[in-house]
């Protein structure tokens, strides 16, 4: 914990990073679920018959499965990210009172 900065500056860095890596998750979430769907779209799609609407169907499902799952990873990722910066600032501030209690004596 550092104690040059106020709480509320700490609390924001926090939140910030916790931000940051909710969007990254998402994004790469996004992507995976878009390359799936377009393996499952080629093994799936008629060969011939109607690939306009087969193109259609597929990037409707598509989106729809990349907003599940980008949902998914950004709740997970976000949570990962509250608790790794809750536990480093409680580790933090644990180490500047064993400090201070050294520097006492």
């Amino acid at each position: 914990m550092d104690d040059d900065k106020p709480m509320t500056e700490q609390a924001m860095d926090t939140i910030t990073a916790a931000v940051e890596a909710t969007k990254d998750a998402a994004v790469t979430a996004v992507k995976k679920v878009k390359k799936a769907a377009k393996k499952v779209a080629k093994k799936v799609a008629p060969k011939k018959a109607s690939k306009k609407k087969a193109k259609k169907a597929a990037k409707k499902t598509s989106k729809k499965a990349a907003k599940k799952t980008s949902k998914k990873a950004a709740k997970k990722s976000s949570k990962k990210a509250a608790k790794k910066t809750a536990k480093k600032t409680t580790k933090k501030a644990a180490k500047s009172k064993k400090k201070a209690k050294k520097a006492k004596r």
